[in-house]
C-alpha cells in the first residue's frame, strides 16, 4: 500500500506492552490491565448497587473472589476446548499458561455462571437476583476487555475500504474493520442501558428480566460482530458459522428461556428479599 492510500485510514501502531516489571523482566500488557480494570471498576459499581439496595457489602468481597477465579478458569478452558484442543492436549503443560494469551469470552461466561451458582449455593442469595445485577458490570468489563484486544492488535477485522478502517501495523498493512472497537462500543451502550433500567425501574422487574435481555442482546451483538472479524482458528474457515457464532446461539436461547420463565412468575419478589426463590 502506498503512503497516500494509507493516509485514508487509521494507522494503529500501539505496543501491546506498557512496561516491564523490574527484576521479574515480565511485561505488563494492556490486555491484562483491561481485565484488572474490569474487575476493579465492577466491584466498585457492585458496592454502589448493594448500598442502594441495603445489602451487606461483605457479600461483594466474597462474590468477587468467586467470579475472578471462575471467569479466568472458564475463559482459559474455553479457549483450550473450543479453539485449539489438539494443540493443548498434546502440550498439557501449556494449559495453565494464561499469561501467554488465549482466553475465550464464551468460556468466561460459562465460568461466571458456575461461579454465581457456587456463590448462591453457599449464601442462599437468589441466583437470578444476583445475575441481574452482575449483567450490568459484565457489559462494562466486556467493553474494557475488547479495548484490551484493540491495544494488542488482536481479534482484528476483515479487510475494508471504509475511511475508519484500521491498519494494524503489527499484523500487516491491510486496512481492516476495527472489530474490537465495534464490540467495545456496543457493550458500553448495553452497560448504560442496563444500569439505567436497574436504577430507575428495578422495582418493576421480576428476577431474571435483566439477565434474559442481557443474554439475548449481548450475544446477538457478538453473533453479528463476528461477521466483521477474521476467524481465530484455521478450522473455522471451513465452517458456515464460526465458533464464536455457534457458541453465541445457546446463550441467546438461554436468554429467551429466562424471559419465558420470568413472564410465568405470578409474584414480583421484593428487592429487600433477594434470598427468596
Amino acid at each position: 500500500m502506498n503512503a497516500s492510500a494509507a493516509l485514508s485510514f487509521i494507522i494503529w501502531d500501539v505496543n501491546p506492552e506498557i512496561f516491564n516489571i523490574p527484576l521479574l523482566n515480565h511485561p505488563v500488557r494492556w490486555y491484562g490491565l483491561s481485565w484488572a480494570l474490569g474487575f476493579i471498576i465492577s466491584q466498585q459499581i457492585m458496592y454502589f448497587i448493594y448500598k442502594k439496595e441495603n445489602r451487606p457489602a461483605k457479600e461483594i468481597d466474597d462474590l468477587t473472589l468467586y467470579l475472578i477465579i471462575a471467569c479466568i478458569l472458564g475463559a482459559r478452558l474455553g479457549h483450550v476446548l473450543f479453539y485449539d484442543p489438539v494443540h493443548y492436549f498434546n502440550n498439557p503443560w501449556l494449559i495453565p499458561a494464561v499469561w501467554e494469551g488465549g482466553l475465550a469470552s464464551h468460556g468466561g461466561g460459562i465460568g461466571l455462571l458456575v461461579g454465581i451458582y457456587l456463590f448462591t449455593r453457599k449464601t442462599k442469595v437468589n441466583f437470578l437476583w444476583i445475575a441481574d445485577r452482575l449483567t450490568i458490570v459484565c457489559a462494562l468489563t466486556g467493553a474494557l476487555i475488547r479495548l484490551g484486544n484493540l491495544m494488542n492488535s488482536e481479534m482484528i477485522g476483515i479487510p475494508t475500504h471504509l475511511p475508519w478502517g484500521f491498519i494494524f501495523t503489527l499484523v500487516d498493512d491491510i486496512p481492516r474493520h476495527p472489530a474490537q472497537l465495534y464490540e467495545a462500543i456496543h457493550y458500553f451502550i448495553l452497560f448504560i442501558v442496563l444500569f439505567r433500567l436497574w436504577y430507575t425501574r428495578r422495582e418493576k422487574f421480576q428476577n431474571g428480566f435483566l439477565t434474559g435481555w442481557f443474554f439475548i442482546i449481548l450475544f446477538t451483538i457478538r453473533f453479528v460482530d463476528e461477521f466483521f472479524k477474521i476467524n481465530q482458528s484455521e478450522f473455522e474457515n471451513e465452517m458456515l458459522l464460526n465458533m464464536g457464532q455457534l457458541l453465541s446461539i445457546p446463550f441467546i436461547l438461554a436468554g429467551i428461556a429466562i424471559l419465558i420463565y420470568n413472564r410465568k412468575q405470578k409474584k414480583v419478589l421484593p428487592e429487600s428479599e433477594p434470598d427468596q426463590l
